[in-house]
Formats: C-alpha cells, sequence, structure tokens
C-alpha cells in the first residue's frame, strides 16, 4: 500500500492505486445523485448552470463526465466545447478519448498481445518453453 495525496482535497491516504481518498469518493457519489436528480428535472442545462443550481463544483462534474457517468448532451454532438479527446483534441461528449483513437488504441493493445501471445519464452531455470496469451478487456 503506498501513501499519496487525493486529487481533489489534497490530503494524504493510503491507496491500492487510486488518486481519489475515501471521504472524496463518497461526496462525489452524492454529487452524482444530485447532479443526477437535478438534470432529470432539467435535461438541457449546461455545466456551468449545473454548477450554480447543485452548488457541486465544476471540476467535480467535469471529473463525472471525464469517468463516463454523466454525458454531455449537446446537439452537435460536439460535447458543448466543455471536453476534448486526449489524444486528437476533437470534441467529445463523455470519456477521456473519441471512439476513433480508443479503436485505434484497443487495435494496437490487441496486435501487441497476440503478437506476443506467439512467441514462445524460456521459463528461467528449466529452459521449457512457456506458451499463453493474455487478453485485454475491452470496456
Amino acid at each position: 500500500m503506498n501513501i499519496t495525496t487525493c486529487q481533489f482535497c489534497r490530503k494524504p491516504f493510503a491507496t491500492l492505486g487510486g488518486k481519489i481518498c475515501p471521504a472524496c469518493m463518497e461526496q462525489i457519489d452524492k454529487d452524482f445523485i444530485t447532479i443526477r436528480d437535478y438534470i432529470d428535472e432539467h435535461k438541457h442545462s449546461n455545466i456551468d448552470l449545473i454548477s450554480e443550481e447543485t452548488e457541486v463544483p465544476r471540476n467535480i462534474i467535469m471529473h463525472l463526465i471525464k469517468e463516463g457517468r454523466l454525458i454531455i448532451d449537446s446537439p452537435a454532438g460536439d460535447g458543448g466545447g466543455y471536453l476534448f479527446c486526449e489524444v486528437c483534441k476533437k470534441p467529445i461528449n463523455t470519456g477521456r478519448m473519441c471512439d476513433d483513437c480508443k479503436k485505434t488504441i484497443s487495435s494496437k493493445i490487441d496486435n501487441t498481445v497476440s503478437s506476443h501471445s506467439h512467441k514462445p519464452r524460456e521459463a528461467s531455470g528449466g529452459g521449457q518453453s512457456l506458451k499463453g496469451s493474455a487478453r485485454l478487456g475491452q470496456k
């Protein structure tokens, strides 16, 4: 277990790899419910209005969008100018990457995994060939 600093409250906490402390994660989950309920009543609100009306900080709303828990409803499908693919900078509605970049990266991973799975590896000590493959799941 490592000690890291929470990306929201900046307090140190013990983690197995997460970047958000348990207290902030609990608050984010509560904020998500608040936002979800607000959006149910006000379908086409923008991020700034949602933040103002719910008193949920804008950075929390953006975190939830990047996490894929919220989707920006934009008629043009351009994310309303709030969110961009981290690879190609194309506007997106949710997540961190556009569909094209996700497909490209997934394809590269599949090719790498399949090329490595066909090459026998030498086991340490015995000189035996080990064959096998690891397949990464797609989300």
